[in-house]
């Protein structure tokens, strides 16, 4: 048995797993993808503190091997359910059982869709929802970019380097993202802004071959395009601890600056929980408040 079972590795999570493994709490991080989360998709971090220019991918194996020469231990599996079972808290995963005194949920939030018909099946062949995973596949050729926030003008900037042309589609008229990459992307040729309007339709011949794009006063624009990448928000992973802990509409974790749920000892951080600001920064400093409160309610109990 574990002091403190850690769900996602992410840098919230990772985080957890340094403060606690300092505190010399026996931690086990379950991680069913790959230790980063969502921060491995960005080429470039200019807002971390002390950190000017780090890519997502270096920051999180350099935040794994902390992680990891401090002693805790990850497990690639999939955390599908909690229970209390008197003063302990079971995690049933997809490959084993694990028992701990504690719980951080830091499982973070996956990409949205749009909902489209044949959105799933169009996944690797025209879809994608990460432009540095992807983005290779789509040299020299045309693609469009879905959303208004950070994640989708990062996505297009990344892709006007290597692309033909870049159309950056958003259903508002002004973007949510920071404004000093808007000016970045002002300036490449090839990126063209399709702003109030919606991609409805995705057009395929065994591969995506055209995208429909309707804007706010129901004209109807035809796009050839190569590829799709989507980024417009993303859905908490959450649903599978819902029934020990309390969850917002929107499905994130309802929990203030402490960290504390509504289950004494279970914790959340990071983008998991109810926040207004959703950041690499802010997501540490939830792995290491919550691992802070996690190691003074195992010390009380």
């Amino acid at each position: 048995m574990y002091d403190a079972i850690i769900i996602g590795a992410g840098p919230a999570g990772l985080t957890a797993a340094i403060y606690l493994r300092r505190a010399n709490k026996q931690t086990l991080v379950l991680e069913a993808k790959m230790c980063g989360g969502q921060i491995v998709n960005t080429m470039d971090i200019e807002n971390y503190p002390a950190e000017m220019h780090i890519s997502g991918m270096e920051f999180s194996d350099k935040l794994q091997a902390q992680a990891k020469e401090l002693g805790a231990e990850i497990k690639y599996e999939k955390a599908i359910e909690i229970k209390k079972v008197k003063d302990i808290y079971e995690v049933t995963a997809d490959e084993d059982k694990h028992k701990a005194r504690a719980l951080v949920i830091a499982t973070g939030a996956d990409n949205r869709k749009l909902g489209l018909k044949n959105e799933d099946e169009l996944l690797g062949k025209g879809v994608s929802y990460c432009a540095t995973c992807d983005g290779a596949f789509y040299k020299d050729k045309n693609v469009a970019v879905v959303g208004g926030g950070n994640t989708a003008l990062e996505e297009a900037l990344y892709l006007s380097k290597i692309t033909k042309k870049v159309y950056l589609i958003h259903r508002g008229s002004m973007f949510s993202g920071d404004e000093k990459t808007v000016e970045l992307l002002e300036k490449q040729k090839n990126v063209e802004m399709i702003m109030n309007s919606n991609v409805t339709e995705l057009i395929a011949h065994d591969k995506l071959t055209e995208i429909k794009v309707v804007d706010n006063g129901d004209k109807v624009n035809l796009i050839k395009v190569d590829g799709i990448f989507i980024a417009v928000g993303y859905i908490p992973e959450t649903q599978n601890f819902a029934k020990l802990i309390k969850l917002d509409k929107a499905g994130y974790v309802k929990a203030g600056e402490d960290c504390e749920t509504n289950e004494a000892g279970i914790f959340v951080a990071g983008d998991a929980r109810t926040k207004e600001v959703r950041q690499l920064v802010t997501a540490t400093s939830d792995g290491a408040i919550a691992a802070t409160k996690a190691i003074k309610y195992l010390n009380n109990s």
